[in-house]
């Protein structure tokens, strides 16, 4: 388990608060920001789906090279696995996702989707930007760190579960603690929101085919109706939440596919639903998934029909609930408190989306939050996974500086242990941190 702050007698709080000020001043240098913006817009200009972001892991790769940091490719496919520091331990993780979504973009500019049907409508772009940032102000600090920090570069997270892969490809072998983000616009430029616990919940796809005896509309007492069947399906998987789940665990099944017949005078044989469904416990979510077959299957009996369940795991794996460590809580608020100001340090309310990050926080503990970019000067900032989303560039610099401090001092907070010839644990010597950066 992560250490409290405390851990680390020799680094007073002074010094410690320094660190994260240092690199946000870093980070929102011209130079660097301009850097960071022109990386995000070229990726943004290219998007690609889960496992195929082979031209975004070209660049990571391109960038990573210039600086001179050692890295580990292809992991799950086309992630990329980056460590700056010592090379041995202690270890620590900050991670970005990489992946687009299989949508036109609408907002006309400059640099937008030059790929058709495919965009950045989820801020991965601006993800990576960030923790390419991240990485230059890491490796100018590197003879600084007192450990290694793993650039953990993800594919596949919309749905792909590109973290588990990650995890089974051995990308967090030693690593203590990772870090993650998200650009949200629902919190102003220069705030970030997180809680302690679970933040989002376990996510599920489900799909059912229902097969009757189709026929001529005209004379449905000859026909098995597949639809009917389906509608009544869909009506009691609703009474799943209302009926069956405590009202104060949160529960969602949403049924979001509904493909039958294309014919006005004809009932068809079959009908395909599919749908989600999401919990924000282990014991809730696996409740939900055997009631949803069972609902289904026996439903369909009643109506004369039958029908099969299918819950695509290897296409779009299970999401497990997405939980913050409470040691690190304590741990990003005083980091980013000492950045932003604590009155910038928000309550994020539990949400029902899903992230597969969640599979490193079940792994390891884990820290994940969001980062502000609304500003009211700028227009509206579309909700992700809108044809209209948009990134404020201007929150690039706070959150590759957010990265970097969470790593640095985390390093510094939780020095290797080592025993002394009497067998006793001992400290590492404290190195210096450099206050010019």
């Amino acid at each position: 388990m992560p250490k409290p702050i405390s851990s680390n007698p020799t680094l007073t709080s002074e010094k410690l608060a320094q660190i994260p000020l240092h690199f946000l001043d870093f980070a929102k240098k011209p130079e660097i920001k301009d850097w960071m913006v022109g990386i995000r817009r070229k990726i943004h200009e290219n998007p690609e789906l889960g496992f195929e972001e082979f031209e975004t892991s070209k660049l990571i790769r391109a960038e990573l090279d210039k600086m001179g940091i050692h890295y580990k490719y292809p992991v799950a496919v086309t992630g990329v696995v980056a460590f700056v520091g010592t090379g041995g331990p202690p270890f620590v993780a900050i991670r970005a996702d990489m992946d687009a979504l299989a949508m036109e973009e609408a907002v006309e500019w400059e640099h937008k989707s030059k790929v058709p049907g495919k965009m950045h409508a989820c801020g991965h772009d601006a993800h990576v930007a960030m923790l390419l940032g991240a990485a230059n102000m890491l490796q100018e600090r590197r003879h600084d760190l007192q450990g290694t920090v793993v650039l953990i570069f993800q594919p596949a997270e919309e749905g792909g579960g590109g973290a588990k892969k990650m995890l089974d490809a051995g990308a967090l072998e030693n690593v203590q603690a990772i870090f993650g983000l998200h650009v949200s616009s629902a919190y102003p430029i220069g705030a970030v929101a997180a809680r302690p616990g679970p933040i989002l919940a376990a996510n599920g796809f489900f799909e059912a085919v229902i097969n009757g005896k189709g026929g001529h509309a005209a004379i449905p007492q000859l026909t098995i109706d597949p639809i009917l069947t389906a509608s009544n399906v869909i009506l009691n998987l609703q009474h799943l939440v209302s009926r069956e789940a405590d009202p104060l665990d949160s529960q969602v099944i949403s049924v979001t596919k509904f493909q039958a017949g294309g014919a006005f005078n004809v009932i068809p044989d079959s009908v395909t639903i599919g749908g989600t469904f999401r919990a924000f416990s282990k014991e809730s979510f696996s409740q939900l998934m055997q009631r949803i077959e069972e609902v289904i299957t026996k439903q369909a009996s009643v109506q004369r029909c039958n029908a099969t369940v299918i819950f695509n795991t290897d296409e779009r794996p299970f999401y497990p609930v997405t939980t913050n460590n409470e040691v690190l809580h304590e741990y990003f608020r005083k980091v980013a408190g000492d950045m932003l100001g604590v009155q910038n340090i928000l309550e994020k309310k539990p949400l029902m989306g899903a992230e597969d990050f969640s599979f490193y926080t079940e792994a390891i503990p884990g820290y994940f939050y969001f980062l502000g970019m609304k500003n009211e000067s700028q227009g509206k900032f579309e909700s992700g996974h809108s044809p209209y989303y948009r990134i404020n560039e201007d929150a690039l610099p706070y959150g590759a500086a957010l990265h970097a401090s969470l790593a640095t001092s985390y390093l510094l907070e939780n020095p290797l242990k080592h025993t002394n010839a009497e067998g006793m644990f001992e400290d590492e010597p404290e190195r210096s941190f450099h206050d010019e950066l």
